[in-house]
């Protein structure tokens, strides 16, 4: 279970960088580095997806 949660954040955090390149930067991928705004209700809806089962 944590490694499909990692995963879920993982992809999240990267899928919102791709989206929003000038407002959010993330390197790495098993120590990551974040700098910028999170959208953090999409985040959560992806951990609560994750957790649920959900894709």
């Amino acid at each position: 279970m944590l490694e499909k949660l990692r995963e879920a954040i993982i992809g999240e955090l990267k899928r919102q960088a791709a989206n929003s390149p000038q407002t959010l930067r993330v390197e790495g991928s098993d120590e990551l580095v974040v700098n910028g705004k999170i959208d953090l209700s999409e985040l959560v809806m992806v951990i609560a997806g994750s957790v649920a089962g959900g894709p």
